[in-house]
């Protein structure tokens, strides 16, 4: 048998090599000669990207390896706002033979940002690229659509993903996912850069907002989950992909600011930071995207091993690889592993990049590939193999047959499209980390109540970056249609007075007449490197407002908006403390409801909180230390999967069986009263230890999660399932050239503090 498979292996490459033989002979136009198998939409897709193929020119495919900014194609054709023109559409659809567009945060069109000028500036690029294409192959237009459609301030906002990780709530993301592509879709944007799927350790970074959670599994999960929502199949236009990113690594810099180089060892790599992205390729991900930094030295943009090795042969995925902005050039620039620009893309084309994000030259990367196939740096293999997947994914998501949208529709499935689903996901997302004396809930019968805080009535804060614009919304607008906590404690209480204090001096002195005092505490809006911070402290004004009404005797609720966990310093002595992230354009009323007790809070923290500034970086899953004082040991101000409730619940002892084999299901189950006067949901995390390993594990690894609504005194028993393939570690010593395997023996299943033996053999 081993014998056979050198003759199979020569035969499998010999057969390949005459495919892509046949597939470059087919340089000139004249070879479009025969029936067109590609535009029968009831050929399989193979065949019509194979036959498409045989017919493109090599510049029609290196076009087709092109995502160049709107920008580009409108103004003075170099990203200055303004209808499109054609002249600029010529020289990238046209001349260049670009295959996708894509709107950077902020690239609207103007002077109309609407849904309906979404849909029709979409529609005129892509009538313009069919029109002039030879194969008529339409453009697919990509945006990023992180926590809602949101480029468009008509759009719902819904909470960061941070915030959406607290909710530990697979279905109600799968619901936001599919709002968001419903409003997508309608615009004629068919490619979300969306989710991300990064895990969260280091709040220094200024993208660590947009992680669901430090967990892998509990981060994979989610992720999956606004995968299914967002690629729900579609019957009214064409379907949109979601996108795995950033791949991978993109979450852990050494020195924590964004797109630094981070050092990974391949143990680390495989156990921890990979599981989230199989999860989403698991989930039918279609496309992924490279992180921009480097990993050990090495560009992940120029690296085969993370982008071949990792990401197609050990974990399956088979979709299209597309860079970040303008990555390819700064292999150039910044990261000084390649001479010029066209040496560049050839590192990055060989390394596994399929689609280049080129925002500023469509020309000069087109170019530059057509000279580096040429000259034999890439293959024609290669530059086949790259657009056999951009082509597949075209054709899947039905581009070919419906590649227009109604622009008269677009209004109705953006405008308030998933709103209740915002609201009830911002509600879900609050974390309430302290409540002495039972100060909440409220009463909304209080006579008077102050709201002060820099994020009282600040909706820029409340929604954070990539909002309208990269960094937020502009000064100058237009906003999203936002309830501020102000705006929503007035509305749950219409017959409290509430006093807005703009200042402490007036926060102090309208105190003394009031029931209780709202301090809403926020961070300024931002993304990626502008909202990089390397003191997650809170500000010395906000400690002092906070100190400064405490002093006044009455109770005091500090409501923390914000992207991170902050170290609070004296504000953690303050009566309440309820994190709400970064809620989006509903998050007024879900703080509002938890405040005066119409919802029970329900949230979980998917990320550790620090304790003090150098906890960086930090997470529940750490590895033991030697040293046996508090220094080594896991000891933040509020632990991951910590969230208080308005009620009581008691979690019985975990049963399993006591013995499993070896990829087999491991059923776990334990009973979860309601011991309280409230009705309220229970979380409760499925924790697998492993007393005796071979290689450094953590104390404990989450392995699964359930969920129950209970009136008070009422029990449910709850399952949650989990593949003993989630136990496997990558052994071997310390240059982790070992496999991952899943070791037998002896293991502990943990629900609540309590635990189950498990033998696995």
């Amino acid at each position: 048998m081993l014998r056979t498979r050198p003759t199979l292996a020569l035969t499998a490459a010999a057969a390949l090599m005459l495919a892509s033989a046949h597939a470059s002979t087919a340089q000139e136009p004249g070879a479009e000669q025969g029936p067109a198998a590609y535009q029968d939409a009831a050929a399989p897709v193979e065949r019509r990207v194979s036959d498409l193929l045989r017919r493109m020119t090599l510049e029609e495919k290196v076009g087709q390896m092109a995502q160049i900014r709107v920008g580009k194609l409108r103004g003075d054709c170099n990203n200055v706002p303004g209808p499109l023109v054609e002249s600029c559409m010529k020289t990238v659809l046209g001349d260049a033979k670009v295959g996708s567009i894509l709107s950077g945060g902020g690239d609207n069109p103007a002077p109309d940002p609407g849904p309906k000028a979404w849909a029709e500036m979409t529609n005129q690029i892509q009538k313009y690229a069919l029109d002039n294409n030879r194969l008529k192959i339409p453009v697919i237009y990509g945006a990023d659509g992180v926590h809602g459609h949101s480029n468009l301030p008509a759009a719902v906002m819904f909470p960061h993903q941070i915030g959406l990780g607290a909710t530990w709530n697979p279905e109600l993301i799968q619901q936001a996912g599919k709002a968001t592509g419903e409003a997508m879709r309608a615009t004629g944007v068919f490619w979300n850069f969306a989710p991300v799927s990064d895990i969260a350790r280091d709040t220094r970074w200024g993208r660590y907002y947009e992680a669901y959670s430090e967990d892998p599994f509990l981060a994979g999960s989610l992720a999956a989950a606004a995968v299914k929502g967002m690629q729900t199949p579609a019957k009214d236009t064409a379907q949109l992909t979601a996108t795995a990113k950033h791949f991978a690594g993109y979450s852990e810099p050494k020195n924590g600011h964004d797109r630094s180089t981070a050092f990974i060892p391949v143990r680390q790599l495989q156990d921890t930071v990979l599981p989230p992205f199989q999860a989403q390729f698991d989930a039918g991900v279609k496309t992924v995207m490279i992180n921009s930094g480097a990993i050990n030295g090495i560009p992940v943009h120029a690296s085969r091993y993370m982008l071949v090795e990792q990401l197609r042969e050990r974990m399956g995925f088979q979709g299209v690889a597309v860079s970040d902005w303008e990555d390819l050039r700064k292999l150039v620039t910044h990261h000084k592993v390649a001479a010029d620009y066209p040496a560049a893309i050839a590192i990055s084309v060989n390394a596994g990049v399929d689609m280049a994000m080129e925002p500023s030259n469509a020309a000069e990367f087109t170019q530059g590939l057509l000279t580096v196939v040429r000259d034999g740096r890439v293959s024609q293999r290669r530059i086949d193999e790259a657009v056999r997947r951009i082509l597949k994914l075209k054709f899947e998501l039905g581009l070919f047959e419906r590649p227009f949208v109604d622009p008269a529709a677009a209004e109705r499935a953006v405008i308030g499209n998933g709103v209740d689903i915002a609201r009830k996901a911002a509600t879900e997302s609050m974390v309430l980390l302290r409540n002495e004396k039972s100060t909440l809930p409220l009463s909304t019968s209080v006579k008077k109540l102050v709201v002060a805080g820099d994020t009282a009535d600040d909706a820029r804060r409340q929604l954070g970056g990539w909002t309208v614009e990269w960094q937020g919304v502009p000064a100058e607008g237009p906003f999203p249609e936002t309830t501020t906590v102000l705006e929503g404690l007035k509305a749950a209480a219409p017959q409290t007075e509430i006093s807005h204090a703009k200042d402490q001096a007036s926060a102090v002195a309208e105190a003394k007449s009031a029931d209780a005092v709202v301090v809403v505490l926020g961070e300024k809006e931002g993304a990626e490197g502008p909202g990089d911070t390397e003191d997650p402290s809170l500000s010395p004004a906000q400690q002092q407002l906070v100190d400064a009404v405490q002093a006044t005797g009455k109770p005091v609720v500090v409501v923390l908006l914000t992207g991170r966990g902050r170290v609070l310093g004296s504000v953690a002595d303050a009566d309440a403390l309820l994190s709400g992230w970064l809620p989006g354009t509903e998050g007024g009323h879900a703080v509002a409801d938890v405040l005066f007790g119409k919802a029970n809070p329900s949230g979980k923290l998917s990320v550790s909180w620090p304790k003090t500034v150098g906890d960086q970086p930090m997470s529940y899953d750490q590895l033991p230390g030697a040293n046996g004082g508090p220094s080594s040991k896991y000891d933040p101000a509020y632990p991951f999967g910590y969230g208080l409730s308005y009620t009581s619940f008691e979690v019985g002892a975990p049963t399993t069986p006591s013995v499993v084999k070896a990829r087999e299901d491991v059923k776990v189950s334990f009973t979860v009263r309601n011991t309280g006067s409230r009705a309220g949901t229970e979380i409760v995390a499925v924790y697998i230890q492993q007393p005796v390993s071979v290689v450094q594990v953590p104390e404990r690894r989450l392995v699964g999660f359930a969920r129950a609504t209970l009136n008070p005194g009422e029990q449910k028993t709850l399952e949650v399932t989990f593949d003993t393939d989630q136990l496997a570690l990558t052994v071997g010593d310390v240059d982790g050239a070992g496999r991952r395997e899943v070791a037998r023996g002896a293991y502990l299943v943990e629900a609540d503090g309590k635990t189950a033996p498990l033998t696995l053999r």
